[in-house]
C-alpha cells in the first residue's frame, strides 16, 4: 500500500484538469455563478446527507468552524468565481491559466512568512521552471484582447486560491472531510447566492449536456479532487502542495486534447516537460 500516497498528488492534478471540461460542456447552458450556485446546492445536499448518515464528527470549536468556512470561501467562491467570471469578460482560457499558474510562487513567498516553512534554493528553482513551462503551454493561446477589465477577476481567484492554501494550512489543517465540506460550502453558496442573484438572471437549461456536465464536477471534483486537495494540505507543506497546480494547464490540455481533439504544438509539449521537472524539483524534501 506504500505507493498509494505518492499516486495520490497525480490523481489530484488529473481531477482537478477535468473540471475545465466539466465547464465547457455547462456554460453553453448557464451563467457561470448560476453554474457554480448549483453545483454548490447539489454538493451541500449530498455531503450533508453522507456526513449524517455516517455519523462524522463535528468541529467542537466555534473558532474551528469559522477557519473552516473562511477557507471555503477563497478556495471555492473566490477561486472558482474569479476564474469562471474572466473567462466569462473574454479573457482566454490560456492567459486565465497563466495568470492563476502564479499561484506556486505566491504560496511560496507566503509560506515562510505565514507558516515558518523554508523554501530550499532546488524549490525557488523549481517553482521558477515550473511557471516557465505553464508560459510555454498557454503561449500559443495567448492573442491581442482587451486585458485591462478582464484580469481583475483572474487576479482575485489567484489570490483566493493561494491565501486559501496558506489559510487552511495555517489554522485548520485537520478536520473531517465529510463535516469540513459542508461548512466550507455553505458561505460559498451563500456568497454565490447573492453575487448571482445581484448580477445574472439565473436562467438553467436542463439539457443532457448540463446534467452529465454539473454531476461530473460534483462528484469528480466537489467530492473527489476538494477532498484529495484537504488532504494533501493536511500532510504535506503549502509549497508541495501549490507546486501541484503547475501541471494543471499541462494537464488539461491532453484531456483537451483526447476529448476535443485540440492540437498541442512543439512549444507546448516543451512546456510540460519543463513543468513537469519544475514540480519535481518544487517538491523535492528539505532537509
Amino acid at each position: 500500500m506504500r505507493p498509494l500516497p505518492s499516486l495520490l498528488p497525480f490523481l489530484f492534478v488529473f481531477l482537478w484538469s477535468t473540471g475545465f471540461v466539466g465547464a465547457k460542456f455547462g456554460l453553453p447552458y448557464a451563467e457561470p455563478l448560476t453554474f457554480l450556485l448549483a453545483r454548490y446546492l447539489l454538493v451541500l445536499a449530498l455531503m450533508t446527507t453522507f456526513a449524517l448518515a455516517t455519523r462524522a464528527p463535528w468541529p467542537a470549536d466555534v473558532r474551528q468552524v469559522v477557519h473552516i468556512g473562511v477557507s471555503g470561501l477563497l478556495v471555492h467562491a473566490i477561486y472558482l468565481g474569479g476564474v469562471f467570471m474572466a473567462i466569462k469578460h473574454g479573457l482566454p482560457a490560456g492567459v486565465t491559466a497563466l495568470v492563476v499558474g502564479m499561484q506556486p510562487l505566491l504560496t511560496a513567498c507566503g509560506a515562510g512568512f505565514l507558516l515558518g516553512e523554508r523554501v530550499s534554493p532546488r524549490q525557488w528553482l523549481g517553482l521558477v521552471l515550473g511557471f516557465a513551462g505553464v508560459a510555454l503551454v498557454v503561449a500559443n493561446k495567448l492573442g491581442n484582447v482587451m486585458l485591462a477589465a478582464m484580469l481583475l477577476p483572474a487576479a482575485v481567484a489567484l489570490l483566493g486560491i493561494t491565501l486559501g492554501t496558506l489559510y487552511q494550512k495555517r489554522f485548520c489543517p485537520h478536520f473531517d472531510l465529510r463535516t469540513g465540506s459542508v461548512i466550507q460550502f455553505l458561505p460559498t453558496a451563500a456568497v454565490t447566492t447573492l453575487a448571482a442573484w445581484t448580477s445574472e438572471s439565473m436562467h438553467i437549461e436542463w439539457t443532457p449536456q448540463f446534467a452529465f456536465a454539473l454531476l461530473w464536477l460534483v462528484l469528480v471534483l466537489s467530492f473527489g479532487a476538494i477532498s484529495l486537495l484537504n488532504v494533501l494540505i493536511r500532510n504535506g507543506s503549502a509549497v508541495n502542495v501549490a507546486s501541484l497546480f503547475y501541471l494543471t494547464p499541462p494537464s488539461t490540455a491532453i484531456i483537451a486534447w483526447l476529448v476535443f481533439g485540440e492540437t498541442l504544438g512543439g512549444l507546448a509539449l516543451a512546456g510540460m516537460v519543463l513543468a513537469v521537472g519544475g514540480v519535481y524539483l518544487a517538491r523535492a524534501p528539505v532537509r
